[in-house]
């Protein structure tokens, strides 16, 4: 399959001017689902069938595209493109099954799978028929501390996210301050685990396609941290002090 240079820098600018437009658009009020759902009329979906669904793209392009993948160099590319699929297997098959989350709203989860399937293509199409890279590539600095930083910020998000499960009796739909982990510093220890992930896999790639993706990631979740982190404070007085929104010390 050729590669369709013009989509893939389309498609990467408009990934990156969605997460400015979101960052914009949301600065004084998150996007309304979980916590900072308002009440409201619209039409929902139980959290576990919403993430499923949303999240399925983005595992099933990459798989489809990695199925019909005839090429035997450059395993680099599809171990890349492995550890993309990696993270939405969790997603899909692990987290959406196991959340304790309220319900979403149904647009809400239609944008989600419509980036979802975006991203998808966008990343599958690059690494497999556009990507460049020398023989030299998955053995340099660069892969393997990029692949690290990825599967580092997987086991955060994960582990961070097991915290998030264990407030919550079955069926339970309450907020308490979780401690543990990450959480210890940071009120969006799962939210940081999924920046590293990206960025990471960014730095792996050193493309403007996962570059954009790890921006865009920044811009949707930083500020949610943010908001979670300000709502932890004005619910509970007794909310750790020294503890930060998304970056340890810092911010």
């Amino acid at each position: 399959m050729q590669c369709y240079e013009n989509l893939v820098h389309y498609l990467s600018c408009g990934i990156l001017l969605a997460g400015l437009v979101h960052l914009v658009h949301h600065k004084k009020v998150q996007a309304s689902y979980g916590r900072h759902m308002a009440p409201s009329s619209a039409r929902t979906v139980p959290a576990r069938l919403a993430w499923f669904l949303q999240e399925m793209p983005a595992l099933l392009i990459p798989v489809l595209f990695l199925q019909f993948s005839h090429q035997s160099s450059h395993t680099g590319k599809h171990l890349i493109l492995k550890t993309f699929c990696l993270h939405y297997f969790q997603r899909t098959f692990v987290y959406s099954l196991l959340t304790r989350g309220q319900p979403f709203p149904v647009g809400v989860m239609v944008a989600a799978g419509f980036f979802c399937f975006l991203n998808g293509f966008l990343q599958s199409h690059y690494l497999l028929h556009c990507a460049q890279f020398d023989d030299k590539w998955s053995t340099g600095y660069r892969y393997k501390i990029g692949l690290l930083l990825f599967y580092i910020g997987m086991a955060i998000n994960i582990h961070s996210d097991c915290i998030l499960r264990s407030l919550r009796k079955p069926k339970e739909i309450v907020y308490k301050i979780p401690t543990g982990g990450l959480f210890e510093y940071v009120s969006g220890a799962n939210y940081l685990g999924e920046i590293v992930e990206w960025f990471g896999y960014a730095v792996a790639t050193w493309s403007l396609p996962t570059l954009s993706f790890a921006v865009f990631s920044l811009l949707f979740i930083g500020p949610r941290a943010y908001y979670h982190h300000r709502f932890y404070k004005k619910k509970f007085k007794e909310y750790p002090k020294c503890r930060k929104a998304l970056i340890p010390v810092i911010f």
